[in-house]
């Protein structure tokens, strides 16, 4: 049964009670208002489809994503926490002040569209694959707060929107000069691990992070592999070592200047506290590629490159796969030009064999 009471403030307050549904309270500025919410909730529970969503209603994005990034996001990788930071930082700026409620898929791809449409701090447009991982951050919010907080959310908007496309991704190669030049000026750096690390990247096409955790029981000089446990897709692989990474790999761990308690294999300066983590050389290499001429050459492209020799060496999806560690044969796909080219050679053989089968015949 509804009630519908004035309030001394001048507004229309509806109280819904009904056996077997908590008392259901809710204010509103016309009596009308108040009237036809009633209605409609008690229809509801009649129905047996009534969801509270005064949950949804009271709580705004901006206090959605703060949750999300103290219950949730301390779980993930450090390096996933600093993203999803960021991301919270670009919902929040332009839709904190929406309830949960009220996040429609209209409002989503509004969202979307004027997001695509800005430019990034480079001045370069905003990445179809920024807009991407910001929208599946705002759809795992709704996820977790649908399943675990109870706020009364019946369904997840973001999965009712078309999502920018990936784009083809980065193809940077490196020429025959460039890696000439990169090699010569990290080989010539005041520390040697810059140059062992470029050229690890280069041999093995391991993730920057990947090379810089490393801990020296990881690297098997005998049977010339890389036991990784911990990397991007939190699954462990081993990676195989070339000659060249293996004697680079040799020279790592051979360093004279390495503490005798440091079991890192790139090592950095002691902190504050004494000790020591992963050499970072970020800095250095913004720097380094700016003085050789290639500002637009990025650590991952390395790996990036890497793998491409491995495709061009003639190595299966499987193969670069269990090497290169990445989870999905989808992500390989920006690879497979490569085999198309490396098609054309083969074709053209054949053909050249078709032709002199041909012409034998005709001879007899």
């Amino acid at each position: 049964m509804a009630t519908i009471v004035k309030t001394p403030a001048g507004t229309w307050k509806a109280v819904v009670r009904k056996t077997g549904w908590p008392t259901n309270a809710k204010t509103f500025r016309t009596k009308r208002d108040a009237e036809d919410w009633a209605r409609r909730t008690e229809d509801e529970m009649v129905r047996g489809v009534y969801i509270q969503r005064s949950g949804s209603e009271r709580m705004t994005l901006e206090k959605a994503l703060e949750r999300y990034l103290s219950e949730v996001t301390p779980s993930k990788k450090p390096t996933t926490r600093k993203a999803e930071a960021t991301k919270a930082k670009q919902l929040i700026q332009h839709l904190g002040k929406y309830s949960m409620a009220a996040l429609s898929a209209e409002v989503i791809a509004k969202y979307r569209d004027t997001r695509l449409g800005t430019l990034s701090k480079r001045g370069l447009p905003t990445s179809n694959n920024t807009v991407r991982l910001e929208l599946a951050l705002l759809s795992h919010l709704f996820t977790v707060a649908i399943q675990e907080w109870g706020l009364g959310l019946t369904f997840n908007p973001v999965l009712n929107i078309r999502k920018p496309s990936p784009g083809d991704g980065r193809d940077r190669r490196l020429s025959a000069g460039e890696e000439k030049r990169l090699l010569a000026a990290v080989n010539n750096h005041s520390n040697p691990m810059l140059g062992w690390i470029v050229r690890i990247a280069l041999e093995t096409g391991m993730r920057s992070s990947e090379i810089t955790g490393l801990r020296c029981h990881q690297v098997d000089l005998k049977k010339r592999v890389v036991r990784l446990a911990d990397t991007k897709n939190d699954s462990a692989r081993t990676v195989p070592l070339t000659k060249l990474a293996t004697e680079t790999f040799r020279a790592a761990l051979e360093n004279p200047v390495r503490p005798k308690e440091c079991n890192l294999v790139f090592f950095g300066e002691p902190g504050k506290d004494e000790k020591r983590r992963p050499y970072a050389f970020t800095k250095t290499w913004g720097l380094l590629k700016k003085k050789l001429g290639m500002p637009d050459l990025r650590f991952h492209d390395l790996r990036h490159e890497a793998v491409s020799r491995l495709v061009e060496g003639g190595l299966s999806d499987q193969e670069v796969s269990a090497i290169s560690g990445h989870k999905s044969m989808q992500m390989l796909k920006r690879y497979t030009h490569l085999r198309a080219e490396d098609l054309v050679g083969k074709l053209d053989k054949l053909e050249r064999k078709t032709t002199r089968r041909s012409k034998q015949t005709a001879d007899h």
